[in-house]
């Protein structure tokens, strides 16, 4: 690890479906199906703290090829000390059996989650038995109040709440903070407005927040590309609307990176026209493999 700092790789960039997405046949998914190098794995941070312990946000079903990623830059203590879930939607949660005895036989993974993801996890068969044997321990997390998520890791996390459909449980925005630099780790989230509130602005919100590095919602470019979709049941800010925010980015502004892409997202493509638009106002696209050094 870099200079004794706390290594971060982004093990998936892609909404919880993946990329390409199943049942999609439109030139998108066609396309990456074509050269399988376009593929992109769902949302997932891994974290190697700087006693060599391996830190998992996120428990994707393709929890197999985030592994091979992981372990292509730098081979993680497997299985992780602990896996972190910001919420309890599909492609942050189905891979968490894989941990259980139908797969890897693991046990005494430490769990972080809210008290309200705890309820769910208890009161899912498939989950519950998981605490029975051992396998996962929850531990749950008061918001705002930063935490390590293993004794002599050298890093903390720090729940903040974010407003996201909560039919199954509450959302939360994690920072993960080192010795030298912090991230913040946003994937969902319905609305600026919602999240902020009405007198704040994102770069205000973030300097409060007291991060350099923050990966944000990116899901869609604009509605368009979803046109055939109720857009209520599946509220995310456009990322055409968190530039015109933002506006272009200026010196000592932090780095922020769009992360959550839909199958459906121009942004997944290279070279496009609303790729190199967002680039040259001085924001980033989230890569998948990239490593950040806290």
């Amino acid at each position: 690890m870099e200079g004794g700092s706390v290594e971060l790789t982004l093990l998936g960039i892609a909404q919880d479906g993946g990329f390409p997405q199943v049942g999609c046949l439109k030139d998108c998914c066609e396309y990456a199906r074509q050269s399988p190098e376009l593929s992109k794995l769902p949302v997932s941070l891994g974290i190697r703290g700087l006693d060599g312990s391996s830190h998992l946000i996120e428990a994707s079903r393709m929890m197999a090829g985030q592994f091979d990623l992981w372990n292509s830059i730098g081979t993680p203590e497997w299985p992780p000390s602990s896996v972190s879930l910001t919420h309890a939607h599909l492609g942050h949660t189905d891979g968490l059996g894989l941990f259980g005895r139908e797969v890897m036989g693991s046990s005494g993974i430490i769990l972080h989650c809210s008290p309200s993801m705890g309820i769910l996890l208890d009161s899912t068969p498939s989950w519950s038995i998981m605490i029975e044997q051992g396998v996962i321990i929850p531990n749950y997390w008061a918001p705002l109040e930063p935490f390590e998520p293993t004794p002599g890791c050298g890093f903390t996390l720090t729940a903040i709440p974010v407003p996201h459909r909560s039919e199954l449980s509450d959302n939360h925005a994690l920072i993960i903070r080192g010795n030298k630099r912090s991230l913040l780790f946003m994937p969902d989230q319905d609305s600026w407005r919602e999240t902020l509130g009405e007198e704040l602005e994102i770069l205000d919100w973030l300097e409060g927040l007291e991060v350099d590095i923050a990966l944000i919602d990116g899901t869609f470019w604009n509605y368009d590309e979803i046109s055939s979709r109720d857009v209520s049941e599946i509220p995310h800010p456009t990322v055409t609307e968190t530039l015109g925010l933002l506006g272009n980015r200026k010196q000592g502004d932090p780095e922020i990176s769009f992360i959550h892409f839909n199958h459906t997202n121009p942004l997944l493509r290279k070279g496009s026209i609303e790729s190199r638009f967002l680039l040259e106002a001085g924001w980033g696209i989230s890569k998948q493999g990239a490593v950040y050094h806290l």
